[in-house]
């Protein structure tokens, strides 16, 4: 589609339908393969077998809403899905706006921008709708905001489900400021499903690696893959994009450094470019995650001087944590996302025709219902029918872990930092002194990430070095911090680890109050053993400080 001349209507400024480029498609899109079907039940399917939603009498959802850490798919998702709905005979319109874009200078434009933004999707349908950053655009009224937000935040609320109904319109939003959206548009019937987009784990990094080196050649191999998947902790789509095309420029660099001395175009050869893994070294040292360009990643795994001493203490770490957390075993299995999902037959679940019901019906239906429960992805909202197991439901009842060093011994941080490497497919929320103290308010930035903690649980809360984080925030925060953490339900899957240089008798009574000994809730590190120090220092001495030979071609 020609921008210049698809501008809509004669009044809406800045508003195109967007020419995209088609390459994307849902293949080149990946960890997100949950979120993918989810979007293909709202916007394909409804196009492709509309008898389905006639038959059941229901309406496909209309509304959708992305958030997550920057640089993890949500735009690149959207761009996906409409080239995937503009292919054979299924043309649908797409529109994209950023949150800023809407707002104007003068009263009551931003609002009629809305209105005929809508009103051309409506005689454009089936169409799409693509709010980038919606947080600028429908933030969270309030007394302190002037009146031209809550109107345009208004105008919104009536558009997206207002006494007229939207018909084939679908509103997708993106945000990495849940917080910052009005609650109002977080309901059924304006963004029906919320989709989270966390850090991709080992796997779907592998996959989003394999995705961006597909048309190498030769291609890395599979043992490469793996390995990169394990280093790259913390980096998300576009970190692991950014790092193929410097692992490119790096191979650039060692078989033609010419090239940056001379001004003349030089004739080289592109077959003798190849691409190895010292490169991909190189690249991942000038590559910094965009998540550790603000605040370091707190979970890092063991390097390899202190991997001898303390390998074992962390595995033992781990099996005595599963105990404590169960929902830990589930993610440091490889096939989690296999799971123990059980499929229904039409032979045997019964129907919920009313017309033959008996009382023997109602007895097996009552103990179907009891041995099979629901259960909602977080991030995709699809349900799954799931045997009622404690094996495939672990049951958490508020889990805490405390790791207690000797003083001085300094295994704490990077035996617990193991441990959130280890469980990198939950969420972390580090509550440390820096973090708290950076914001002109602790205790709001508290209740912020607990919050944020309970509402995508299964998650982990970290408090480093507890016993001084204890003294330096004061008797109000801790009073905030104690409330919220009993105000979790019980059951509910948030685990507090936390960190001590303090034996447990010498530790304020608050925090005793918080661990319990006799529940295994507290890990004593021990010192490293004889055969661990020994493996330490052979390593060291006859690999690491051993003369390398010389090498034979200089």
């Amino acid at each position: 589609v020609d921008k210049d001349a698809m501008k809509i209507g004669g009044g809406l400024a800045g508003v195109e339908q967007m020419q995209i480029d088609g390459s994307v498609q849902f293949d080149g899109v990946g960890g997100l393969s949950d979120h993918i079907s989810s979007l293909k039940e709202m916007v394909i399917f409804p196009l492709l077998y509309p008898e389905i939603f006639e038959r059941l009498k229901i309406e496909p959802p209309r509304g959708c809403l992305f958030y997550g850490p920057p640089g993890t798919g949500k735009t690149l998702l959207a761009r996906a899905l409409a080239n995937e709905c503009s292919q054979g005979h299924m043309k649908v319109t797409f529109f994209m706006k950023k949150g800023a874009e809407c707002l104007s200078k003068w009263i009551g434009e931003s609002e009629r921008q809305l209105r005929l933004l809508f009103e051309q999707a409506y005689q454009m349908r089936p169409s799409i709708i693509f709010f980038d950053e919606i947080d600028a655009l429908a933030p969270v009224r309030s007394d302190k905001q002037d009146q031209i937000h809550s109107s345009v935040v208004g105008t919104l609320l009536a558009l997206m489900d207002g006494l007229v109904s939207r018909g084939e319109v679908v509103v997708i939003g993106a945000t990495n400021r849940l917080d910052s959206i009005d609650p109002a548009l977080r309901r059924p019937g304006r963004f029906e499903r919320e989709f989270r987009f966390s850090l991709p784990n080992k796997e779907a990094r592998k996959e989003i690696f394999k995705i961006h080196t597909r048309d190498w050649n030769p291609k890395p191999s599979d043992n490469l893959l793996e390995e990169l998947a394990e280093e790259c902790v913390g980096y998300c789509g576009a970190d692991i994009k950014a790092l193929c095309a410097e692992t490119g420029l790096c191979a650039l660099r060692h078989r033609y450094p010419q090239l940056y001395e001379s001004r003349e175009r030089l004739q080289i050869n592109m077959d003798s470019i190849k691409i190895k893994a010292n490169d991909f070294s190189m690249a991942m040292q000038k590559t910094i995650p965009a998540s550790r360009r603000v605040v370091p990643s707190s979970g890092r795994a063991l390097s390899a001087i202190s991997k001898p001493l303390l390998e074992n203490t962390l595995e033992k770490i781990l099996i005595t944590l599963q105990r404590v957390f169960p929902h830990a075993e589930l993610a440091l299995k490889k096939d989690q996302q296999q799971g123990n999902c059980v499929i229904d037959s039409d032979e045997e679940s019964s129907s919920i025709s009313e017309d033959k019901l008996t009382h023997r019906t109602t007895n097996c239906k009552k103990a179907e219902l009891r041995n099979f429960s629901r259960y909602v992805c977080p991030c995709s909202g699809s349900i799954f029918k799931i045997a009622e197991n404690p094996r495939d439901q672990p049951t958490s009842y508020r889990p805490r872990f405390l790791l207690i060093e000797e003083p001085g011994s300094g295994q704490a941080s990077d035996l617990a930092a193991a441990v959130i490497n280890s469980l990198e497919k939950f969420p972390i929320y580090t509550l440390d002194t820096p973090t708290l103290f950076a914001s002109t308010s602790p205790d709001e930035t508290c209740v912020q990430l607990m919050r944020e903690a309970q509402r995508s649980a299964p998650s982990i809360i970290y408090v480093p070095q507890i016993p001084s984080w204890w003294e330096t925030v004061g008797p109000t925060l801790r009073s905030v911090f104690t409330t919220l953490l009993q105000s979790i339900p019980r059951f509910t899957p948030v685990l507090l680890l936390a960190t001590s240089n303090v034996q447990l008798r010498d530790l304020p009574e608050e925090i005793k109050a918080l661990f319990n000994n006799e529940y295994e809730e507290v890990f004593r590190i021990p010192r490293p053993t004889c055969a661990e120090r020994r493996r330490f220092f052979e390593d060291l001495v006859m690999k690491q400080a051993a003369q390398p030979p010389a090498l034979k071609h200089n």
